[in-house]
């Protein structure tokens, strides 16, 4: 099964602030430019590539805590599994729209094969970097917000093994966003 990695992080390599903030994510940048046709810098390509979102019980919280519209819900209909051990049911407005997993990252891939999914959606910190470590992520796809935050949560933190990124790709937006592109590779 595929796994792949579409995230926002700051230019030095945090996810959010110390205390989980995101606020910077709607500041940072030019704010005022029209991206036009890039306006939801190519996540609707992305999440149309995917058959399935497997996410950690902090980013779902977070999402829960917009409560968002059916309008608003940017997944679809897309299976959404929540990892957690320490959850034992989710909140009300996330009911609906997804699966709390408390199995290993193994056997949750596992069933997912068996459902015939074939290309997940790997979000969240600790997420990516248990896939990363047990080998299972193909594809990551960064998008560097321009604002160095000086600390915070990291999106790449202690690794089990070096992981070779290859075949770069990148693009800059109008608001100074830049996208980077890598497939990976585990020796």
């Amino acid at each position: 099964m595929k796994c792949s990695v579409f995230i926002a992080l700051s230019v030095d390599g945090f996810i959010a602030r110390i205390d989980g903030n995101i606020d910077w994510l709607q500041s940072s940048g030019n704010q005022v430019v029209d991206l036009g046709a890039d306006a939801d810098m190519g996540f609707g390509e992305f999440i149309g590539s995917v058959d399935s979102i497997i996410m950690g019980r902090n980013t779902m919280e977070m999402i829960s805590a917009m409560n968002l519209t059916d309008d608003q819900w940017p997944y679809g209909t897309l299976p959404l599994f929540v990892l957690s051990n320490s959850l034992t049911k989710l909140p009300d407005n996330m009911m609906n729209k997804a699966t709390l997993v408390s199995t290993d990252i193994q056997t949750l891939m596992l069933e997912c094969k068996s459902k015939g999914l074939k290309h997940a959606y790997i979000d969240g910190g600790k997420t990516i970097q248990s896939f990363l470590n047990l080998k299972l992520i193909n594809q990551i796809t960064l998008t560097r917000v321009p604002i160095l935050l000086g600390q915070g949560i990291p999106l790449f933190a202690e690794s089990s093994r070096d992981i070779n990124l290859e075949k770069a790709r990148a693009k800059v937006f109008k608001n100074d966003y830049v996208q980077e592109i890598y497939d990976t590779r585990y020796d």
